[in-house]
């Protein structure tokens, strides 16, 4: 079988940025070389990249593809097809479906789901209650990416809120516990001044107030305080306040922390400055804060407090998006624009290339062991992006792929384009075409 030598491309790996090539062998990478192909190559398929960006395929720690029970929303097919559309290769989803994921049985559906529809590479967190932790036990660490525990969140049957069940899970579970914190209690007690105010149709501006910093905080600390008592691997999901960074530290690398930490896409680029214009499109849990929130979030990014960049990809209708704020939906659509938006900011002078590649592909491998995944290296699977940085591109309801058909980002002009998407190998997308025959993989663990 022949080889494909990815050849003239601009590689940022590893903190090291430099011209050069990458051989494919089947599924995965033979060789990175610096400058010119070498001589054993020179006969295999030798595609020119022309200077173009060739970075490791973005991890996605979080996503929400809505399959099973929510289809109407989103997919395993649709989501990851504009997963891949945005350079992202593997995703890792959460256990808020319908039925949830709170068992081995449904999580092993969903990866045989996944398999037969994905077009990236999968892996599924494992849901906490208040009584399952003998199926959280049970877990196959090597097949599974963590645990996630609503914890101080209404998710119905999912918020864990009960002293004991926490304790025992942080104390038994020995994977990366991700954990949405909010505290419950202070949402419910704003959400009802407001109601008393306005009724159901609170101004979404009131968003930001009644789930607020102190309603982050409270639950982040108190779960930073089980990982330190028991010694668990606690991975904070979506941080949205300054004031959380204080439980955070940059003194040790990454995959030497007992508390790790993520930032979305979303509270790095809008601030509650946008409710006006962007409305309920820009609603989420947590809540998008201020603009000294998201500058010390993203000031944190830069100083290695906060690990990873994500999504918290969550689609919904636009229909479900409207109405009234009380029943109204949060969450959002993003995959497809997650490395585009990161790579604005690279324009806007804000980040380097280098930092954008450790955020969204190094450190997702490193936190969650991943397999073979995330890094340009020999023997690695070949999860590969190519991205042209000097075309534009509109963001328009022609060019989204989200089964939803919206994002907060339409209009937005990005500086940059994803040409190029290889997952294990295969060149899954190409510059707005999809070969589909071969499907992502389920993604493995070295624990």
């Amino acid at each position: 079988m022949n080889k494909t030598v990815l050849f003239n491309a601009l590689i940022v790996n590893e903190g090291k940025s430099f011209v050069g090539g990458v051989v494919i062998a089947s599924e995965l990478i033979e060789a990175v070389f610096e400058g010119a192909v070498p001589n054993q190559y020179t006969n295999e398929i030798c595609i020119d990249i022309k200077g173009k960006l060739l970075i490791p395929g973005v991890i996605d720690d979080q996503v929400h593809f809505r399959d099973p029970g929510l289809t109407h929303k989103g997919d395993l097919y649709t989501e990851s097809k504009a997963a891949v559309a945005g350079g992202v290769t593997s995703f890792m989803d959460m256990p808020n479906v319908k039925p949830q994921t709170t068992t081995i049985a449904l999580l092993n559906e969903r990866n045989k789901n996944a398999a037969s529809k994905s077009l990236a590479n999968y892996s599924f967190y494992l849901g906490a209650t208040n009584d399952n932790l003998s199926e959280l036990e049970r877990i196959d660490r090597t097949k599974t990416c963590g645990v996630k525990i609503f914890m101080g969140s209404s998710t119905g049957n999912m918020l864990v809120d009960n002293k004991e069940a926490l304790q025992n899970i942080f104390q038994n579970i020995k994977l990366p516990i991700a954990v949405h914190c909010e505290e419950e209690p202070i949402i419910q007690a704003n959400l009802a001044h407001y109601k008393a105010q306005f009724g159901d149709d609170i101004p979404i501006a009131f968003h930001p107030i009644i789930r607020n910093v102190e309603a982050c905080y409270r639950s982040s600390a108190k779960a930073v305080d089980l990982a330190h008592k028991y010694g668990a691997h606690l991975h904070l999901l979506h941080l949205s306040t300054a004031k959380e960074m204080d439980l955070l530290d940059n003194c040790m690398p990454a995959s030497q922390k007992k508390v790790t930490a993520e930032v979305c896409i979303h509270h790095l680029w809008f601030d509650d400055r946008d409710y006006a214009s962007k409305g309920a499109q820009i609603r989420w849990n947590p809540s998008i804060k201020t603009e000294a929130d998201k500058l010390a979030l993203f000031q944190a990014l830069l100083n290695d407090k906060i690990d990873i960049v994500a999504t918290d990809h969550a689609p919904h209708t636009i229909e479900e998006k409207s109405g009234l704020y009380t029943s109204s939906m949060s969450g959002g659509p993003l995959i497809q624009h997650s490395l585009v938006t990161m790579l604005e900011f690279y324009h806007q002078g804000k980040i380097s290339i280098e930092k954008v590649v450790e955020k969204m592909c190094h450190t997702p491998a490193v936190i969650f062991n991943v397999h073979k995944r995330g890094f340009l290296k020999p023997g690695f699977f070949a999860d590969i992006t190519i991205v042209d940085l000097n075309t534009s591109e509109v963001v328009t309801k022609q060019n989204i792929l989200y089964k939803c058909g919206w994002s907060p980002f339409e209009g937005q002009c990005f500086h940059s384009k994803v040409e190029q998407t290889y997952v294990n190998g295969n060149l899954v997308y190409d510059k707005g075409v999809f070969t589909e025959q071969i499907k992502g993989q389920q993604l493995s663990f070295d624990r």
